[in-house]
């Protein structure tokens, strides 16, 4: 089995919309014999960040390419976790404050990414108040989404400058949402 990223965005902005997406998610990823990680919504309620485990990407092709109050999709896109075990995630369910996207630079493959990762990850000790939670790397090598627990953006900003990592995208999430 497989991690699949899907981007949604929203036709309307609102949390009603946003659920109603959710639960049609879920149910699409239940028919295509796949399982739902995790969906994480921006506080704005115009993104919604989906993780879908399943056999293949051909399972999940073009399932959610029609769902209703959607006004964009893209994946599903081949994702590899860092940082956190799938078991766990699939048993706490944990949800986030904040996500970080990056733009990851050409040439990067995912050997020298996951290398520097393992390297830099000590120095989040210096931002104590800041918790890293999760990565997931595109395995085309695009971009990772990381999450993040801290008391506000400007912690997310100085827990990344101290693993000295950009930031493409920055989101406080809806933790209602989840």
């Amino acid at each position: 089995m497989s991690l699949f990223l899907f981007e949604f965005v929203p036709s309307t902005a609102e949390r009603s919309a946003v659920a109603d997406l959710l639960a049609a998610v879920d149910r699409v990823a239940s028919a295509a014999g796949g399982t739902l990680i995790e969906s994480q919504v921006t506080g704005a309620h115009d993104r919604v960040f989906t993780v879908v485990e399943a056999a293949s990407r051909e399972a999940l092709a073009g399932r959610f390419d029609a769902l209703p109050g959607v006004a964009a999709t893209s994946g599903p896109d081949e994702v590899r976790l860092v940082g956190a075990d799938l078991d766990a995630l699939k048993a706490a369910r944990p949800g986030a404050g904040y996500l970080v996207e990056w733009d990851l630079p050409d040439g990067l493959d995912m050997d020298t990414y996951l290398e520097r990762k393992k390297a830099k990850a000590p120095r989040y000790a210096d931002v104590p108040e800041v918790s890293f939670l999760r990565t997931y790397v595109r395995e085309d090598m695009e971009k990772c989404l990381c999450f993040y627990d801290a008391p506000g953006e400007e912690d997310v900003v100085r827990g990344r400058k101290a693993v000295d990592t950009p930031i493409d995208r920055l989101h406080t999430l809806a933790g209602d949402d989840r």
